[in-house]
């Protein structure tokens, strides 16, 4: 939904609802989404963010006929579809992902091919009321960046599709942009070494030269079209997992230049004391598919595990006081769960400066675990939690400040 003033269009992330190949996902969009636009977008058009697999992608490339029964299906409900999940390649629901979720990585002609047949598909069943985004993975797992040919060989594939949204764009009138997702334990994981990747690699001049030989573009508007077409997904939970101070990070993009297409609402796990009542409680969540990347606070360091089991392993060879902020995504409505709380208060931060200074026509709330989430945590049927999460975004955004007292 478009929530005017110049604050964006607001979603929610279909990764919550099963869509790991094109029945799957025809399935998730009519049962849904209509429902959601129902309660919360009665008589005004809602936008969707649409979960597109890599078989998913692969099967609409070649069949026309579907994407017209996608497009009717848009139209007769009055949806309209501004960004595309082309994050997960495969499998993302029902089986263990773990740190398989970031393969086949940008080193690789699947990631740049799948990325591709993306960009084609939002072409053309995109909205005309913002320009579509895809939401992409952080590069790589960054245990496997051995050296700087890791980075060059991402850099390059990302070039190679920055010129193919070039060549969409000239050919069909759709400006589509790539937007880069940082992540913990990823390549790239803190804001500081996105603005460093940006800066240093994907806006250089180097970089400027070759999209110029892969598009036919002059270098003084290839220049421009980097910044044009590539940018990123800042995902507030994941920054607020790094102790990062979000106002701060975000300013630091601005001032960068790098354009965030998409902004995530997005709350995590905070364990401001760790007991062993919290360990204890948190041993559910890391019983899941998904990786429970965490970052510990301690005598003023940070130290960061892949999984949460192995910060229960350190707590219980040496136990003290420490400060725990975790990778799961939990309901943004939340301020505590229990025996621990939330990083709500850095979403609340991140509103409050995008309602000062709009960031990014994209918002959307990613809370793609209620699948896996604890019962006692679950509101009511998927439907009823969804629309909750955007009531509660919407409300921090477009709510009336209060009347300041005489």
């Amino acid at each position: 939904m478009d929530l005017g003033n110049g604050l964006g269009h607001l979603t929610y992330s279909t990764l919550v609802h099963p869509a790991d190949n094109w029945d799957q996902l025809w399935s998730s969009l009519q049962t849904f989404v209509p429902k959601v636009k129902a309660r919360v977008s009665p008589n005004a058009p809602f936008g969707v963010c649409i979960r597109l697999s890599a078989p998913t992608a692969d099967f609409l490339s070649t069949n026309v006929a579907a994407r017209i029964k996608l497009q009717a299906f848009l139209a007769d409900q009055d949806l309209y579809v501004y960004t595309a999940n082309a994050f997960p390649y495969g499998a993302f629901k029902g089986t263990v992902v773990k740190e398989q979720v970031y393969e086949p990585d940008w080193r690789t002609e699947e990631r740049t091919k799948y990325t591709i047949q993306v960009a084609n598909i939002l072409a053309d069943i995109g909205s005309n009321r913002v320009p579509p985004s895809i939401q992409t993975a952080p590069l790589g797992f960054k245990p496997n960046v051995t050296g700087p040919h890791v980075v060059a060989s991402y850099t390059e594939h990302i070039l190679r599709v920055a010129a193919h949204l070039v060549k969409v764009e000239s050919q069909t009138g759709r400006l589509v942009t790539l937007a880069i997702e940082p992540e913990p334990h990823c390549f790239l994981e803190t804001t500081d070494e996105t603005v460093a990747y940006f800066t240093q690699h994907l806006y250089a001049g180097k970089s400027a030269e070759r999209l110029a030989t892969l598009s036919g573009l002059p270098i003084s508007e290839a220049h421009v079209a980097l910044r044009r077409h590539l940018g990123i997904v800042f995902d507030i939970g994941h920054q607020s997992v790094g102790f990062e101070d979000i106002p701060v990070s975000l300013q630091k993009l601005v001032d960068a230049g790098i354009p965030i297409f998409k902004l995530q609402e997005v709350a995590a796990m905070h364990i401001p004391q760790v007991t062993q009542a919290a360990v204890e409680a948190l041993h559910v969540f890391a019983k899941t598919v998904y990786l429970s990347q965490t970052v510990q606070k301690k005598d003023g360091k940070l130290t960061k595990f892949l999984n949460l089991e192995d910060a229960f392993e350190a707590w219980r060879t040496d136990p003290g006081p420490r400060e725990w902020r975790t990778h799961f995504h939990v309901p943004v409505f939340l301020e505590e769960l229990g025996a621990f709380r939330t990083t709500r208060f850095a979403l609340e931060e991140a509103l409050k400066f995008h309602k000062a200074k709009p960031l990014s026509r994209q918002l959307e709330i990613e809370t793609y675990t209620w699948d896996v989430l604890p019962d006692h945590l679950k509101t009511g049927d998927i439907v009823e939690y969804v629309c909750r999460e955007i009531e509660w975004v919407k409300q921090q955004l477009v709510a009336s400040p209060e009347p300041v007292a005489a």
